[in-house]
């Protein structure tokens, strides 16, 4: 009897790719007809891996996958999956870290640009009121000398100071998993976070969210910055709270945010913060290309191969799984 892989959710136009991965195992797809808690953990009872996206594969999920052997996440972090359960009952839990590098950095540049040249703007008033009628009154940077102050020195943190590197901006980085010297291999320098927000004229946050780092930028933090500053969050909503991000705004405390991720994974269309002037909003897009797609989809589903064939998956969250007793895949040692 095959094998069978349970897919919570997905916002791409198919999962043929998952499928012709896992066909090759002679292992089954079954696609969730949505993520709502009991329909996944009815669905997960019979599964023996799952892959999931935004869904969250809670303990109720967890427990109820009595046969399952990897839960695979399509992406970076995994704060929608149950991992302490997952790992209490044996299950390996993967993810696929560096699928987006070049699409989440090229982002933030983005971000950065449409709002220092005032893009949207331009691009609406011209539309509407016609050529050369907004002015030139509004704050508009010389990138070169500025600071960009990046929270969180990962992959995409080191790939974001790259970048703007070549637009001559100084690199300030916070992170409390590297030390000064490690950022520095990156032309950029070590700071403690207060100093970050005192001192750059943009903000980006790479942190994964957990409880140490859930609204860690609040009204002390914003109130530290700059009133010329502009916060980006690319990463996950609940790294900024965001009453004090809102007030922050509407007061001018700070100058603007680029947001593509807010704490509602689906918000509303009439979100206070997302209809600010000040704000420049993406639909959590900052991971996409055709590219970085199928490799997400390919990487998420090899993993869940590896671990049904007892191969080692290459990316495993839950490392202190594989010293318990009650291990469920049967790996290759």
């Amino acid at each position: 009897m095959p094998k069978k892989v349970l897919v919570t959710d997905y916002v791409w136009p198919s999962v043929d790719p998952e499928r012709e991965v896992l066909g090759q195992a002679d292992i089954e797809l079954v696609v969730a007809p949505n993520g709502d808690e009991k329909t996944l953990a009815d669905l997960a009872q019979n599964v023996d891996g799952i892959l999931t996206c935004f869904a969250k594969v809670t303990e109720n999920v967890v427990k109820s996958a009595q046969k399952c052997v990897v839960i695979s996440r399509y992406g970076v972090g995994v704060d929608n999956i149950a991992v302490e359960t997952s790992t209490e009952h044996g299950i390996l839990v993967t993810y696929v870290p560096d699928y987006c590098v070049d699409e989440v950095s090229d982002h933030i540049m983005a971000l950065i640009l449409s709002w220092n040249r005032r893009i949207v703007l331009f691009d609406k008033d011209t539309k509407t009121n016609g050529w050369g009628n907004a002015g030139l009154g509004m704050r508009i940077m010389r990138l070169r000398g500025k600071k960009i102050g990046v929270v969180g020195f990962g992959r995409i943190g080191r790939a974001v100071a790259s970048k703007a590197s070549a637009f001559g901006l100084e690199i300030l980085a916070y992170d409390p998993m590297l030390t000064a010297d490690a950022v520095a291999e990156h032309g950029a320098t070590m700071v403690d976070l207060n100093t970050l927000l005192t001192e750059s004229d943009f903000i980006t946050l790479h942190s994964p969210l957990n409880p140490s780092t859930k609204n860690m930028i609040g009204k002390d933090e914003l109130d530290l910055m700059k009133p010329e500053a502009f916060l980006i969050n690319a990463a996950r909503g609940g790294l900024i709270e965001e009453n004090a991000l809102y007030n922050s705004l509407i007061s001018k405390q700070i100058a603007g945010a680029g947001l593509d991720v807010v704490e509602d994974i689906a918000p509303e269309l009439n979100h206070r913060i997302l209809q600010l002037d000040n704000v420049i909003v993406t639909p959590h897009t900052a991971f996409f290309s055709q590219e970085a797609v199928l490799e997400l989809e390919q990487r998420a589903a090899q993993e869940v191969v590896r671990a049904l064939t007892g191969q080692m998956p290459e990316n495993l969250i839950n490392k202190e799984v594989l010293n318990k007793p009650n291990l469920r895949a049967n790996l290759e040692t």
